[in-house]
């Protein structure tokens, strides 16, 4: 018997629940572009019979929506590409080294992918979620080489909490930065007539306590629901061992010099031909001038676009924009950062193929009704106390649809944005709760999970069974604290002057 299988029979409540629905979300789960194409099924047959739309007519939907989010699809693209960068600059890959040399146990080694893994993609999210999968892949392969029994699904699980909880809080949240756009579509449609600042969202204390105490919960539950030691599958059950040498970072590479004058994946030469002395135009191409000197130009516009707008600068163009170029100044040999953008580019390929499909389930749900119908539904429910809690609850359906925080909210906002008007909530209180209600959704939507996947050579069926019984625990605690936790007034007057 395995350990997976006998820590079905074996452990705590709570260890055992998380074994056996591992197993079954093994058994039934398909891969992340299938489960994609059949939640375009279900919402196409859906639209037919509740909403009465036609078949022909809900296809026409499906093609119009095909093609709106190309713009928000490049912003997400270079999110994540960024981020990838980033993560694989060789200082923060020696700094992944060390921290993960720390724990000394199993379950201290799963609490701390996990932590690192939330606090980066707060920053931003394509860089944590990236950094996430380092940590899991990395800390496997030291637990391994160390004599920890780790268990390898749920390190993983660890390393994507980042996407699962907190980036969508954070300085590359999309909906929180959208509706600090100038001419957002909320604006054009006269939803509303200002934009809402980050003040109100991001760093209003209603946010900050929500978050902390949403990830230190999420630290008690990964600690508990972590297999004892000898019902633990470690790397080596998914992994051959051939593969986890230190120099491989990712599945099947080795190091060479990548022109940063670090260590780095090797490149292919082409046969013996490479020039003995590098030719005026191989200096340009490396050339730590000509790369500094735009790198450190964008790092400074950066930098003085944020001194004089202060937070309010916070969008998605200045985020993307603003580590573009951060990454660029830590390689400056344009070359050696070229080829590193390039590399990442290969991480979105499942991301720019899926998200056509979402955009046509986004196109089916909004011109069908069924999205209104869903929030409509919801919210009749709600008054004034408990509308955060029915926000959260819509916001993790329909992302289960949407995986999209900026794509989903275009959707939704336009419904949940009028309704808190009319009983009274705060609208930063109501983006608040959509960005958690968004987060949690990806424990159980895959589409986020891809980079993340393939850099630790796991399938989405391996991990969303922990990742699914994350969302039971987490759901209900995120439910009670937006409600119990006051928005405005009461012990945050003078805290904070917001």
């Amino acid at each position: 018997m395995s350990s997976s299988e006998q820590s079905q029979t074996e452990g705590t409540l709570l260890q055992r629940t998380g074994a056996r629905l591992s197993a079954r979300v093994e058994r039934w789960m398909p891969s992340p572009f299938i489960f994609a194409i059949l939640l375009t099924y279900i919402v196409f047959v859906i639209g037919v019979l509740i909403e009465g739309a036609g078949p022909v007519q809900m296809v026409q939907y499906w093609f119009d929506g095909f093609w709106v989010l190309l713009s928000f699809t490049m912003q997400a693209v270079l999110i994540l590409v960024t981020g990838f960068v980033l993560a694989y600059h060789p200082f923060i890959q020696n700094q992944i080294k060390r921290l993960l040399s720390i724990p000394s146990t199993a379950r201290q080694g799963i609490l701390l992918v996990a932590l690192i893994a939330m606090v980066t993609a707060w920053f931003h999210w394509g860089l944590g979620l990236i950094v996430g999968a380092l940590l899991a892949r990395e800390m496997g392969r030291q637990a391994n080489e160390r004599g920890l029994n780790i268990h390898y699904p749920l390190l993983c699980v660890a390393g994507y909490m980042g996407l699962a909880l907190t980036w969508n809080m954070g300085l590359s949240g999309a909906s929180v930065l959208l509706m600090n756009t100038p001419g957002n579509i909320f604006i054009e449609q006269g939803i509303i007539d200002q934009l809402v600042p980050v003040t109100e969202t991001i760093f209003h204390p209603y946010m900050v306590s929500l978050l902390v105490i949403s990830i230190a919960y999420s630290l008690v539950v990964l600690y508990f629901l972590s297999p004892p030691d000898s019902k633990s599958d470690g790397i080596t059950e998914f992994l051959p061992e051939s593969e986890l040498t230190e120099a491989n970072v990712r599945a099947g590479e080795t190091t060479a010099t990548d022109g940063s004058g670090e260590e780095g994946p090797e490149k292919d030469r082409v046969g013996d031909d490479a020039p003995d002395s590098p030719t005026p135009s191989d200096k340009m191409n490396n050339s730590r001038l000509i790369g500094g000197v735009i790198a450190v130009t964008g790092v400074v516009f950066a930098i003085y676009t944020f001194a004089t707008r202060g937070l309010n600068a916070l969008n998605l163009n200045t985020v993307n924009f603003a580590f573009l170029f951060i990454g660029f100044a830590l390689f400056t040999s344009p070359q050696a950062y070229e080829e590193r953008f390039a590399e990442a580019i290969d991480s979105t390929g499942d991301i720019i193929l899926q998200f056509p499909f979402y955009a046509g389930i986004i196109g089916m749900t909004q011109n069908s009704g069924l999205a209104e119908t869903i929030a409509e539904s919801i919210v009749s429910f709600a008054g004034p106390e408990t509308y955060p809690a029915a926000v959260v609850i819509i916001s993790a359906v329909v992302n289960t649809f949407v995986p999209s925080g900026g794509g989903e909210w275009t959707v939704i906002g336009p419904i949940v944005v009028p309704a808190a008007q009319d009983l009274g909530v705060p609208l930063g209180q109501t983006l608040v709760a959509y960005t958690f209600g968004a987060s949690l959704a990806d424990l159980v939507q895959p589409f986020w999970a891809l980079p993340l996947l393939a850099i630790t050579d796991m399938r989405a069926r391996d991990i969303f069974g922990y990742a699914i019984m994350m969302l039971l625990m987490m759901l209900p605690f995120v439910l009670i604290a937006v409600i119990v936790i006051p928005y405005a007034g009461g012990f945050w007057a003078g805290i904070v002057p917001f």
